[in-house]
């Protein structure tokens, strides 16, 4: 079947659940744009419902769906968030990890951010997570919902492979001191260079938001503080840097 308008009620429904968080945590549904990023979505384990096609983009790229739409090269250009994605959207049944679910290795490294707002910053994160072979993410007292078409685009389908998790601040902190993880927090007061601080067992490192930092419950509960010197006259990084910068560093003293 070949869709040609904008006005299509399943062209309007995936446009609703791109632009509108509450469609999809009503719906359960959410979309991913590009081949890249839905292989990774289905190596993941999750569910296709719908597909939706542009031939002339696409050629004959197909896969075992039952439901699949054509649309036109009209309709695509105003479906898609960009004209890079070789024709491919998808609606794929959300499911969210909890903490339980995470299967953690002997010296775990996870990324903890709390009231991260921005998508492409989490996004980002998400990328260097993956590249870092990053155990976790958990995304605490969160802004955007993990299924956000700006997050999912930006980290290039990373949000796939490596185990996210949205949870209370309260939860994750009772989450890492059951299990003995100590817990790095970046922040400028009352700390110490990172390079000066192990991070060969497991670790948690806590990440905030770019304009207020980390919340007093998480200074408290850390095991340490850490800080990435500035050396100019700026006294931050963008979070998504920063976060990368920590975590190579646990992985070089881990190879060390």
């Amino acid at each position: 079947m070949l869709l040609t308008s904008t006005k299509n009620p399943k062209v309007r429904r995936l446009m609703e659940l791109q632009q509108k968080s509450a469609a999809r945590r009503e719906s359960g549904l959410f979309v991913v744009e590009g081949r890249r990023e839905l292989q990774h979505c289905l190596e993941a384990g999750f569910e296709v419902e719908t597909l939706f096609l542009c031939p002339s983009l696409c050629g004959e790229w197909a896969m075992p769906v039952c439901n699949q739409y054509e649309v036109t090269p009209e309709v695509y250009s105003r479906i898609a968030y960009r004209g890079t994605t070789e024709g491919v959207m998808a609606q794929v049944r959300a499911r969210a990890l909890s903490l339980a679910d995470l299967q953690l290795p002997d010296n775990p490294l996870i990324v903890v951010l709390e009231r991260v707002e921005k998508p492409g910053n989490l996004g980002a994160i998400l990328r260097s997570a993956d590249a870092a072979g990053v155990t976790a993410v958990v995304v605490c007292d969160p802004l955007t919902d993990l299924f956000n078409p700006n997050l999912i685009r930006a980290s290039l389908g990373a949000l796939f492979t490596v185990p996210t998790v949205a949870c209370s601040s309260a939860e994750c902190i009772a989450f890492l001191k059951a299990r003995h993880i100590q817990i790095l927090t970046a922040q400028l007061q009352d700390s110490q260079p990172y390079y000066d601080t192990p991070m060969t067992q497991g670790t948690a490192i806590v990440m905030g938001t770019e304009s207020t930092g980390l919340t007093l419950q998480w200074r408290q509960a850390a095991d340490r503080h850490i800080r990435i010197p500035m050396l100019g006259q700026l006294d931050s990084l963008n979070v998504s840097v920063s976060t990368a910068i920590l975590v190579y560093e646990a992985v070089r003293q881990r190879r060390a």
